[in-house]
This record gives structure tokens, sequence and C-alpha cells, in this order.
């Protein structure tokens, strides 16, 4: 998948480091602006090490954090532009089903942010959810709102079709070659296991590595990666959870049983299954994730299958297959994105939580153009470095 460069000392405008979604839309918006971009990966591609494999996101509007609310319309945008620039489909409308408690301040949020930025949205009480989605059941006390526009990314289909649009542009793409050093200054000279390249800006997006990288240059971000699992649930009648009875992306929010909210996607990678995931999974170390924890306990597994027992009756209880994912979490789910406080010209996309795929396109944008010196195009005081205990003030 590498693109041929020369050895030994490369000079480039900018280095992105970690060739995930958003690593590859940066790397893409640089070479759009006419920029010699270096995009650099540490793993052979394809791979499923880190946050940005598999084949399925869900899109979405409905976030109780209005800011998020307020980046999707450029998103879509920015997705259809990719569609057709790389001639394929990459985003198929199913519209998103999220559940709630009445009266829960996160619900309540979700509705007051879709309202303010003119979300389609159709509320459902709990009587009326079994007439519209035959395959969900909720309960007294619960209450829904659906997202027609919401749906699917096809994520690996996408990565690709970044990449690709990334080297017509004139970029230069290098994998399974490991960052191994970064020497600070204008001219940032980043050593590699197989040489060495320097750039007047470097863009870090390396996932759950992103602290192993900022280290040596006297940064420690309150990124904690966790290995999360990927389950997919048989259904006992084929069809039921699928394209033809449309059904929807759904989300239930945290529950006093399920602390951390659970999404699902209807059938489709795996025929007859439907993927149904608990938003949070146990810490790791990304260089160590395929060690099994002491003990066989899967607390997030248990919570799924009493979730899919009460609301998915028309799924097995038991999960048919069960891959895992990295997300790389902040303590508050926002996003890291800001210039390093010490080092201008190194930029800082991180923490991901394991909801950033949808809003790539945006979160390229503006490491771009921060790269470049230019004013981001959208609002990032939530995403900025300072908001943490005893960080810096970054400067931006």
């Amino acid at each position: 998948m590498a693109a041929p460069s020369s050895a030994g000392s490369s000079l480039y405008d900018a280095i992105v480091v970690g060739a995930g979604i958003q690593g590859s839309f940066t790397a893409y918006h640089l070479a759009k602006q006419g920029r010699r971009a270096l995009l650099l990966e540490q793993f052979p591609l394809p791979h499923s090490r880190g946050s940005s494999h598999g084949q399925s996101r869900i899109i979405r509007s409905t976030y109780p954090q209005p800011h998020y609310t307020r980046m999707m319309p450029e998103c879509y945008r920015l997705w259809a532009q990719l569609e057709a620039e790389a001639g394929t489909q990459l985003y198929r409308r199913t519209g998103l089903l999220v559940l709630g408690a009445e009266g829960s301040p996160a619900f309540g949020a979700c509705l007051q942010s879709l309202a303010q930025h003119r979300v389609p949205r159709e509320l459902l009480s709990a009587q009326e959810l079994p007439q519209r989605f035959p395959g969900v059941r909720a309960y007294r006390g619960e209450t829904a709102v659906f997202e027609p526009t919401a749906g699917v990314l096809r994520a690996d289909k996408a990565l690709r079709a970044v990449q690709d649009l990334f080297l017509q542009a004139g970029g230069a793409l290098q994998d399974g070659e490991k960052v191994v050093a970064i020497e600070p200054g204008p001219v940032v000279t980043v050593r590699t296991s197989a040489g060495v390249h320097r750039a007047g800006s470097l863009v870090i997006t390396a996932g759950p590595w992103t602290n192993k990288l900022l280290a040596p240059l006297g940064l420690q971000l309150p990124l904690q990666p966790l290995r999360v699992s990927v389950c997919y649930w048989k259904e006992k009648v084929p069809g039921t959870y699928g394209s033809p009875a449309r059904f929807p992306c759904f989300l239930s929010l945290s529950t006093s049983q399920a602390p951390h909210d659970i999404y699902g996607l209807p059938a489709g990678e795996y025929p007859g299954m439907v993927k149904v995931c608990y938003h949070h999974g146990r810490p790791v170390d990304p260089d160590e994730r395929d060690r099994e924890p002491e003990g066989s306990a899967l607390p997030d597994i248990q919570i799924l299958r009493g979730f899919v027992g009460q609301y998915l009756p028309g799924l097995e209880p038991e999960p048919a297959v069960v891959e895992s994912c990295m997300y790389t979490i902040t303590p508050d789910e926002d996003f890291v994105l800001d210039r390093h406080p010490q080092f201008s010209n190194i930029m800082i996309g991180a923490g991901f939580s394991g909801h950033g795929f949808k809003l790539a396109p945006v979160v390229g944008k503006v490491l771009c153009e921060l790269s470049l010196g230019q004013a981001p195009s959208c609002n990032v005081e939530p995403f900025r470095i300072q908001r943490f205990p005893g960080q810096r003030r970054a400067a931006l």
C-alpha cells in the first residue's frame, strides 16, 4: 500500500503519524491543499490493531453535547464529497433509534441539541415503539427518539477510499514504518524504523499509542486505551433485523444496569447477525492487546446478554461472534484537537473515545488547518488540552 518515497532524509510540508481514519483524513486534506504530505503507519496496511478497522460505524447527529451535533452537517457534506470523488457508496441511510428513561438528563440533552440544530426527529413512546419497530421492546418509563437521517458508514471501505485519494493527490504513504524518535524544532525530525523524515509541521494521530509518542516531548494526556468487545447476535428469524425490515441503528443511553451506552447496527456484515456492543471495555496496553485478562469474566458481555434478552427478543441471547476493537478515551469522552503546549508546529488529534469515526472528515480538516497555521473552521474550545488539570496552556 505504501507509495514510493526517497530513502534516508526526506523533507515534507507536513508529516502525519498514524494512518487510521483521523490521520488519513488529515493527510487527504493537506494533499488537497497542495501540500507535500507523508502519512506514516507502524503496521502493514490493512490491519486490525487500532480503532479504524471493521466494516461498519454509525453516523448520527444525536448527541447530548451540542458541539458534535453542530459539526455533523459539514461531516455529511464531506462524506458525500468523498463518495463522489471515490465513485463508491460509503453511507447507507437506516435512521437511528435512541432509547432513554423519561426524565433522563442525557436524553433531554439529546432532544435539546436536535431541536437547537433543527435535525429531523420523531418522538416515540414505549407503547408506540414496538408498533413502529417490532423487533424492539421498551418498558414503561422509557421513551425514544428516531433520527431518520442517521445511518451506517462502511468503515474499511471508507478508510481505503481516503488513502487512495490521498495518494492520487500526490501524497506519500509509508506503512510498516514505526516512529522511534521525534525531534522538535522549526523543522520537525521524525526518525523511524526505516529512515529519517523532516517537515515543517507534524500531526500525531496515533490512537492508543499517542502518549508513547508524546512522553519524550514532555507531555502526557489523560488517555486510557480500552479493549472493547464487538459482538454479533444471530436473528431467530432471518431478516427480522436487516434492511428488508427497515431496522435502524440504535443507541440505548446509560442506565443503572448498564453504566455506559449500548449501541447496535442492523444485520449486514455477517448475514443474519446484528452488531450490538457495549460502549466501554477493559484497560489495556495497546502493544499487549491480544493478551487475555486474568479470569474469564467479561462484564461487558454479561451486560449485553441482559440487554439483548430484554430489549431485542428476536435475537439469540448469546453472541455468535466476538471480535475486539480499541478505544482511546478521555475523562470527558471529548476529543483532543490542539497544538502541543510547547511546540506549536506539532498538532495532536487523540481521545476519540469510540465515537470519532463519523466526525473524521471535520477532524482531519481542523488538524490540517492547524498544521497550516490557519484558524480552525469549527469551534475547538471543547477539545483543548488546557481543560485537563495539570496540563500547560495550549498555544492555539
